[in-house]
């Protein structure tokens, strides 16, 4: 039984699509693809546990609980199946989420996740752990939300590329040409899940918000082939 409920902001018409924000964000990070998305599916936009308008709760502040907290959100939803988009920590979520409950998704996109923190460029390896020496033992609430959300980049996910061969849903994985996330560790997520397409687009991690236009294009063109 969950011990929060998630906020969310729904619009649109169709099958459930889930938007799966990243670390320290909400959201709106997604603005770009809402009203576009919003065409073809019911779109909800969710703001994950202890992120944006969603309390913290008692339970544990790691991924794999925010995969249950969504399997939550969809059973209070009344949401059998949904399509789910996850950028960043919201695709590392949505991983674990096909893995743990593989009879929920009609699809799932991936954009710019990682299977452990490996999969993280080494300078942003390194800023991060600068920091967290930083605030680790602080005192104020701002400092100790910060940590807890470095401990969660630092730390998760763990999941072994094998384990991806269990996702048998459409999925498309997606990512800047300059990301966080190394080109080969993007290409070996696309490779471990069974029939994956891939997608590189010019742009940073957050591929997303500076050229929406393309990556709605990309996802169009995902949805197309799916039916």
């Amino acid at each position: 039984m969950t011990d929060i409920q998630l906020y969310s902001e729904i619009c649109g018409s169709g099958e459930p699509l889930v938007l799966l924000h990243g670390n320290g964000e909400d959201r709106t990070y997604f603005r770009g693809q809402i009203p576009y998305l919003a065409k073809r599916f019911t779109v909800y936009a969710v703001d994950t546990r202890g992120h944006g308008r969603s309390p913290l709760g008692e339970k544990p502040f790691t991924l794999s609980q925010f995969a249950d907290d969504l399997k939550d959100f969809l059973d209070e939803h009344g949401i059998r199946k949904a399509h789910v988009l996850g950028f960043s920590d919201g695709a590392n979520i949505a991983m674990l989420f096909a893995l743990r409950y593989p009879e929920r998704l009609f699809s799932l996109v991936l954009n710019s996740g990682n299977l452990d923190p490996d999969g993280l460029v080494p300078a942003l390896i390194e800023e991060l752990n600068a920091r967290y020496a930083i605030v680790r033992n602080a005192q104020t609430a701002q400092q100790r939300r910060e940590a807890a959300l470095l401990k969660l980049m630092l730390l998760e996910p763990q999941i072994k590329p094998e384990e991806l061969a269990a996702i048998r849903v459409p999925t498309l994985v997606i990512a800047g040409d300059h990301d966080l996330i190394p080109e080969a560790h993007t290409r070996l997520i696309a490779k471990s899940i069974p029939n994956a397409s891939l997608v590189f687009l010019p742009g940073t991690h957050a591929v997303a918000e500076e050229s929406p236009d393309a990556f709605n294009a990309a996802l169009g063109a995902f949805y197309e082939s799916i039916g």
